[in-house]
């Protein structure tokens, strides 16, 4: 189990703005870092690994949390 870095509330927000909040943190954090993002739209559940790979960041699967959360590595 993945311990985050940091955890993105996202909660009750749709598409895409899980993604944009992430898009927009994710680069003042160090490489290596992971960032566990709280998301509920059921979109997020594509858009986020989407964004992993055209970004070449690493998904790295859903989180074992209370409710739906992502975690990503941050690569580069």
């Amino acid at each position: 189990m993945t311990t985050p870095d940091e955890v993105l509330d996202c909660l009750g927000q749709r598409c895409p703005l899980p993604v944009i909040a992430l898009a927009r943190r994710l680069p003042e954090l160090p490489v290596g870092a992971v960032i566990r993002v709280l998301a509920d739209d059921p979109a997020a559940a594509v858009d986020i690994p989407a964004w992993c790979r055209m970004r070449n960041q690493e998904f790295l699967g859903a989180a074992p949390a209370p409710g739906p959360a992502y975690d990503v590595r941050r690569v580069r």
